[in-house]
C-alpha cells in the first residue's frame, strides 16, 4: 500500500535543529483532516447564509409598516378588554397586534404573527417585479425547510407554494396564511388572554385569584368565598 513521507523539522526535540524528523503516514491519515476542513468551510457558508436570511427576514424588513412602537403602558384597560371579544377584534388594532407579538416572543413563536402580517402586506403589491421578489423572500424566510423563521404548515402546502414561486400571484400564500391564522386563534390566542402581559393591561388578576361576581336581584355573591352583600348598587 502506498504511503506518504512528511517532514517535520523540529518535532524531535532531542535531536539537533539541523536534523529532520520523519513520520510515515498512510492515505487514511491524510483523508480525515481534509474532510474536516471541507466540512468546516461548508458550515461557515451555511452560517453566513442563515445570518443573511435572518436579517432579511426580520419583522422590520418583512412588514415595516405593521410594526408599532406604542408602549403598552399607553393602552387603556377598556381598549385591551375589547381584544378578548374575538381574535379578529385583536388583529384590527395595531396596539393589539403589537401586544400579541410581544406575547408570542415569550413563547418563541413570533414567526406566526410576522408571517401573517407579511401575507397581509403581500396581497397589496401591484407590481409584478416586486411580487416575485417578495414571494421569493417570504419563501426563503418562512416556508422552505430549515428557514430562519419557518412556520408550522404541512408539506403539501409548502410544495404548492414552491410550484408558484416562479410566477407568483397575490393569493399564492393564502392557504399557508389561513393555517397559521387558525393555529394562532385556537392555540396562541387563548393563552394570550390569560398571560401576565394581557392581565396587566386589563388590570385583572391571574386565573387562580380572579373574583367573579354573579348578579342577583337581592345580593351579589363574591366567589370563591361565597360571601353575600345586600348592596344593590354592586350589581347595577
Amino acid at each position: 500500500m502506498e504511503t506518504f513521507v512528511l517532514l517535520f523539522p523540529q518535532f524531535n526535540f532531542l535531536a539537533p535543529k539541523e536534523e529532520a524528523y520523519f513520520k510515515m503516514l498512510g492515505p487514511k491519515d491524510l483523508k480525515a483532516p481534509r474532510m474536516k476542513d471541507s466540512n468546516s468551510r461548508l458550515k461557515d457558508k451555511r452560517s453566513k447564509l442563515s445570518l443573511l436570511l435572518t436579517k432579511s427576514g426580520s419583522h422590520e424588513n418583512i412588514s415595516p409598516e405593521k410594526k408599532t412602537t406604542t408602549a403598552t403602558s399607553n393602552i387603556s384597560p377598556e381598549a385591551a378588554l375589547r381584544w378578548s371579544d374575538a381574535f379578529e377584534e385583536l388583529l384590527k388594532h395595531s396596539d393589539g397586534v403589537e401586544t400579541f407579538s410581544q406575547f408570542l416572543r415569550t413563547e418563541f413563536s413570533e414567526e406566526n404573527i410576522e408571517f401573517w402580517l407579511a401575507c397581509e402586506e403581500y396581497k397589496t403589491i401591484d407590481s409584478d417585479s416586486r411580487l416575485i421578489t417578495k414571494a421569493k423572500q417570504m419563501y426563503a424566510v418562512f416556508i422552505e425547510a430549515e428557514a430562519p423563521k419557518e412556520v408550522n404548515i404541512d408539506y403539501a402546502t409548502k410544495v404548492a407554494i414552491r410550484k408558484t414561486i416562479a410566477t407568483p400571484t397575490n393569493t399564492c400564500f393564502d392557504a399557508a396564511q389561513s393555517k397559521v391564522y387558525s393555529l394562532m386563534k385556537k392555540d396562541c390566542y387563548p393563552r394570550f388572554l390569560t398571560s401576565d402581559i394581557y392581565l396587566r393591561l386589563t388590570k385583572r388578576k391571574g386565573p387562580g385569584t380572579t373574583m367573579f361576581r354573579r348578579r342577583s336581584r337581592s345580593c351579589v355573591f363574591n366567589e370563591p368565598r361565597g360571601e353575600a352583600t345586600g348592596d344593590s348598587s354592586a350589581w347595577l
